[in-house]
């Protein structure tokens, strides 16, 4: 979408009045406290309520999770404010935050990175599956304080009850769910029990997924790209190699004592799925995975508890030919540990001080290997602190973060070693001049190194269709920026706008030299792409808000709407594969008994694209309607069904590299029964 200022104006102001519209209808009723359920720990380890966070939020609970779409991470999270997926295939989609992925989002589980290869390339799958999860938290913006460099674009953290905190009440809990899709012949079950007594508490999960190449409502081939290629379309019918096959299964256990717990636990996780970019590959992906975590609680003194968390992972991930030889084999393997020490809050001021630390080894091995062995440690510091009083209350950090690179350069023969030494830095004010209403203003500056492609890539990339070539002279990406939070939450109407401005200083971005290479394996040639740095600038909003159309006891009919803009500017031009603008709006009526709902979702179209590569993507309107029932007193059984995309639209997402040749599902029903005990 060519966007020109008054248009960006009217798309401010329009977000603007809603809430202010909304804030004048609310009844004059006092505020609802926090729950548990409100309070988020990704960015701070002492807790903040959703509606008291200065930076952009976004939570998941576990009722959601059990009816949700079985989907990977990136998919099952496409269409919330700010984020989109890469969609490079449904076994491997990443989520991408404010128009940036791969090495600038950083996926967790528990708050310890995943070690596995998913930010190496859009064809790598994320060793962490929705399912598995009892919440998924996701900050969207700079989040590099706690987490490091790999957050300077957002942190999605999948929590899971793996090692369990608490004895569950009775002895026993769980959640068993198992769902069917029309538009991939897709079926899944997932278990989750936790049972415990005295001091001890153990979980066993597992999930088992599989999907058929999926449903399409238009020809693969876009209209675009066969007319600036002067290739067929063919018919559309399903997309070839679009299947997946997952399975992962995990157990954990845990002390837990007055003061505090401590347990470890163990994952396994297979998965193998069509690559789509090319009809005959496959990959298979390996990981075992152990962790360990705690928490002491002290009686008094300075710091009200210490945490600490460990993990170590294998990981493997093979590409196979038609053949079914195996081709490109991709290894990670390394452990991550944080500890944190949180202070005792006192009138008001809470904080924390944490280190990080992180060893991994990185191989790719093969013909199509276009990034050498490369060694990884890094080690940070940090504090965040913050002091509430009530109708107003300040924020701030700081952390510093050592991060080595070794490698040997593909055709080179002396090791070269790259350390970069980071500074991150934030400060915030917030204010609450009304009930139910918080305003917040942040200022960040956050520093990332270049990861391993970006320094030593030379090579052809299949996934990407291109000779990518790193630089191993670059400096870290830098990156400053301003954001204002509101949020509204009185009487009958609920609300939250987030606009943000970030200004890049040595954003590191991939662009074509003009170049070709004839790789001889494929006899194909592929255009050449460097990574260089340059000064980019990012801005947009998202917004979100409900009005109770009507209320009676539990019964509640709702009209609830988002919408999310992002623009990039770099000083080649704009930034590839940047998501257009989105608008959903929704009716929902909620009760006892049952939840129903119908939505229409708009996205634009984008054709402000970098031309020398990118096509442009047309608009489209998606329709979705939702039933879950609850037929029992207990209310603990649900059975649910979605329909998606009911008028088979063809849509294809901008921010993946298969957009052209790859559109999102067609017209797809979902059905599944959820039981939680």
């Amino acid at each position: 979408m060519r966007s020109s200022p008054a248009l960006r104006s009217l798309l401010l102001a329009a977000a603007g009045s809603t809430v202010l519209a909304g804030a004048a209808a609310a009844q004059s009723t006092p505020n609802t406290p926090a729950t548990v359920d409100d309070v988020i720990v990704t960015g701070v380890p002492y807790g903040v309520s959703q509606r008291a966070a200065v930076i952009a939020t976004d939570v998941v609970d576990e009722q959601t999770l059990a009816t949700a779409p079985a989907a990977s991470l990136g998919d099952m999270l496409n269409g919330r404010p700010g984020v989109r997926s890469t969609d490079f295939a449904p076994g491997a989609s990443r989520p991408v935050i404010r128009g940036l992925s791969g090495p600038r989002v950083q996926v967790l589980t528990n708050g310890i990175g995943l070690i596995d290869a998913s930010s190496v390339s859009p064809d790598h799958a994320v060793a962490a599956d929705p399912a598995e999860a009892n919440r998924i938290e996701i900050i969207r913006g700079p989040a590099t304080l706690v987490y490091g460099g790999s957050a300077i674009g957002g942190v999605v953290n999948v929590l899971d009850d793996r090692i369990p905190t608490a004895i569950p009440e009775g002895g026993v809990k769980g959640v068993v769910s198992t769902q069917a899709s029309s538009v991939d012949d897709g079926r899944s079950v997932f278990g989750r029990v936790t049972v415990g007594s005295g001091n001890f508490a153990f979980n066993v999960d597992g999930v088992k997924r599989k999907t058929d190449d999926y449903e399409i409502p238009a020809p693969a081939i876009s209209a675009r790209r066969a007319a600036a290629e002067g290739v067929a379309r063919g018919d559309g019918d399903k997309q070839p190699n679009s299947y997946t096959d997952l399975q992962t299964w995990g157990v954990g256990g845990a002390y837990i004592g007055d003061k505090g717990f401590a347990g470890v636990s163990y994952k396994d996780t297979d998965s193998e799925y069509g690559t789509v970019a090319e009809e005959s590959v496959f990959i298979k992906l390996n990981q075992k995975r152990w962790d360990a975590r705690g928490e002491y609680r002290f009686d008094d003194g300075p710091f009200s508890a210490i945490r600490g968390s460990y993990g170590h992972a294998d990981y493997t991930h093979t590409e196979f030919e038609a053949v079914g030889e195996p081709g490109t084999v991709f290894n990670s393997d390394g452990w991550e540990a944080r500890a944190d020490l949180v202070q005792r809050q006192r009138g008001g001021w809470n904080g924390a001080l944490g280190v990080q630390a992180l060893s991994r080894n990185f191989q790719a091995i093969g013909e199509e290997a276009f990034v050498p062995t490369v060694d990884i440690d890094e080690v940070g510091l940090y504090t965040v602190q913050r002091l509430d009083l009530g109708n107003h209350g300040f924020e701030g950090g700081l952390r510093y973060d050592r991060r080595e690179l070794s490698g040997t350069p593909i055709g080179g023969t002396s090791e070269v070693n790259r350390t970069f030494d980071n500074w991150s830095a934030s400060a915030a004010a917030f204010l609450r001049p009304a009930a139910g209403l918080f305003l917040g203003l942040s200022l960040a500056h956050n520093e990332r190194a270049p990861s391993e492609v970006e320094l030593f890539a030379n090579g052809v990339h299949i996934a990407t269709a291109a000779y990518e070539t790193g630089d191993l002279n670059l400096n870290s990406e830098k990156v400053t920026t301003l954001e204002g939070t509101a949020h509204y939450d009185r009487g009958r109407f609920t609300g939250d706008l987030h606009v943000y401005h970030s200004w890049y200083d040595g954003f590191i971005d991939e662009r074509p030299t003009g170049e070709q290479f004839l790789f001889e394996e494929e006899n194909e040639t592929f255009p050449v792409y460097r990574f260089v740095q340059t000064n980019a600038k990012f801005y947009g909003f998202e917004l979100e808000g409900a009005y109770a159309l009507w209320q009676d006891g539990d019964r509640k009919l709702s009209l609830e709407g988002s919408a999310d803009y992002v623009h990039a500017q770099t000083d080649f031009g704009p930034a590839a594969r940047i998501p257009p603008y989105s608008v959903t709006g929704r009716l929902a009526w909620t009760s006892t008994r049952f939840d129903a709902s119908a939505e229409v979702r708009h996205v634009g179209e984008q054709d402000r694209v970098a031309n020398e590569f990118e096509l442009p993507t047309n608009d489209y309107t998606l329709v979705n309607a939702s039933l879950a029932v609850r037929p029992f007193t207990q209310q603990n059984v649900t059975l649910f069904a979605e329909a998606r995309n009911l008028t088979n639209e063809e849509a294809r997402e901008h921010a993946s590299f298969l957009k052209d040749i790859a559109p999102l599902p067609g017209r797809n029903l979902r059905v599944g029964v959820a039981y939680r005990f």
